[in-house]
């Protein structure tokens, strides 16, 4: 049974197995034989989910296509001099068919990685790829219906919506994957969701998947819901004859699923504000990249704002600051304010997620297809921040308690600094954890509007992140915790026993 509030780490599983086989001088080493030692770590540092991206058998024409890209080969370069043209692969989210990529293992071993997390008391994620898939999978070929086609009069009209491909002796004009907003995947195509041939295929899949993992992260949903697809295909669509169904194809398949694995996972990639009408589809999670973009681009305040949503989409949302789309955020936000956010995401509601080179410290985003190791070293500050903030927030507080938004009030009339402050608290027991952050780049001041009794004249609280004990004057607890000059970024976890 998964905790409340649980942690994943997203793992480049490619890149992650090429450097342990380094590390432990073990070139034929697959994902079975992966020492238990490193699985022990995760689960020592609180993961509850261990989603390793990227296993499936990745497509050819993919890595092609990468290969031919000189803005991707000059991001490479960029990260290391020593990575050439041949350290470029195929895409990860063009998937070839959904067996394990050979580089990885064998087919077996995907079951007995899940099985052996599971005695970890761990759960195995993996990804589906909903939108789209590599244009050279058979699967095209063999059911050109299940995917969006067009004219030839469309594919002069938009030659980059469109690749032609030769099936029963005529050519056929396929739809890459797109996402309405930018540029087509040109190593995917388009699958067609208003096909009920195309729905129960993607179904039996995701029945498939249940056997060998413990859920799944479903690549780009908004663009597989019927209205989206609609307004993106239904020009093409309506011609061929395909209506919009009335159900939408997450409804039914999630319930399908969950009615033979009632504890698999369904997590969502999803934007645009749809999280909400997401979640009512089903899905135990969704990405939360408003709190992401509040956290980077915004203050306090918004963030504020953004946490008093509804309480079961906040216990729903997948809480980050890093993932393999985003600029690392020791880069992003610069290392006071990443780790400021980081306390913020790891103590909220939600599933908190974590990226395996967010650890590290490692500053260079990682394109996806990216499919060689450079010499590099971890962050040796970073790594140890995370793994203190990882053990603090394990405690069960933090996941079984009784979560609340304080608010904090002024040290004076004149001071408004008090807006940069955000608190929040945990109690469960005899146990409550008041977290604090100072989410400005200036000196803030601001009582917490919370009760702790003082001893005498004062009184000691432990703060967990300084291993240190503050010291309270009675005076500073009368009305509440009052935090007389938060230096900027600074963040406090407070363990009170009752």
């Amino acid at each position: 049974m998964l905790r409340s509030n649980p942690h994943l780490i997203e793992i480049n599983a490619r890149l992650w197995l090429k450097t342990l086989r380094k590390k432990y001088s073990q070139p034929d080493m697959t994902i079975s034989s992966i020492p238990e030692e490193e699985w022990l770590e995760l689960r020592h540092l609180g993961f509850d989910i261990v989603w390793m991206m990227g296993v499936w058998d990745p497509s050819p024409e993919s890595a092609r296509i990468a290969r031919e890209d000189a803005g991707l080969l000059a991001k490479i370069n960029k990260i290391s001099p020593e990575l050439a043209g041949e350290a470029v692969g195929p895409s990860p989210y063009a998937v070839h068919s959904y067996k394990l990529n050979p580089e990885l293992g064998l087919e077996w071993e995907l079951k007995a990685l899940k099985e052996k997390l599971n005695s970890m008391g761990m759960k195995l994620l993996l990804d589906f790829v909903s939108n789209h898939t590599a244009k050279d999978n058979p699967f095209v070929r063999e059911c050109p219906d299940c995917f969006i086609t067009g004219s030839e009069e469309d594919f002069k009209a938009h030659p980059d919506w469109f690749f032609a491909d030769e099936m029963n002796g005529k050519k056929v004009f396929v739809a890459y994957g797109r996402d309405p907003n930018f540029p087509a995947w040109t190593d995917s195509a388009q699958f067609n969701y208003f096909n009920p041939l195309t729905r129960e295929k993607r179904l039996q899949l995701l029945m498939e998947l249940a056997e060998v993992c413990d859920g799944v992260r479903c690549d780009m949903v908004m663009l597989t819901l019927n209205d989206i697809h609609e307004s993106t295909w239904g020009w093409l669509l309506n011609k061929k004859g395909f209506k919009k169904p009335d159900e939408e194809f997450w409804e039914h398949a999630i319930r399908t699923v969950q009615e033979k694995h009632p504890e698999f996972i369904f997590l969502a990639e999803v934007y645009w504000g749809l999280e909400w009408q997401v979640q009512l589809m089903g899905f135990d999670y969704t990405y939360d990249k408003v709190t992401y973009d509040r956290l980077r681009f915004m203050g306090a305040d918004e963030v504020k704002g953004h946490l008093r949503a509804e309480k079961l989409y906040q216990k729903r949302s997948v809480r980050f600051i890093d993932n393999h789309d985003e600029i690392p955020s020791i880069e992003a936000f610069g290392r006071d304010k990443a780790f400021a956010a980081a306390v913020i995401i790891s103590t909220i509601k939600g599933l908190r997620f974590y990226n395996d080179p967010q650890l590290e410290g490692l500053r260079h985003k990682v394109p996806l297809q990216l499919n060689a190791i450079w010499e590099r070293s971890a962050d040796l500050a970073v790594r140890k921040f995370y793994e203190k903030l990882l053990k603090i927030v394990d405690h069960p507080a933090f996941h079984g308690g009784e979560w609340n938004l304080l608010e904090v009030r002024q040290c004076g009339p004149q001071d408004q600094s008090n807006k940069n402050i955000l608190a929040w608290s945990w109690a469960q027991r005899r146990t409550i954890k008041i977290v604090v952050v100072n989410y400005s780049g200036t000196p803030s001041c601001g009582t917490v509007n919370i009760s702790i009794k003082s001893a005498g004249d004062s009184t000691a609280v432990f703060e967990e992140l300084s291993d240190r004990f503050f010291s309270f004057k009675a005076d500073d607890l009368s009305e509440g915790l009052r935090l007389r000059e938060m230096l900027p970024y600074a963040a406090h976890i407070f363990d009170v026993e009752f």
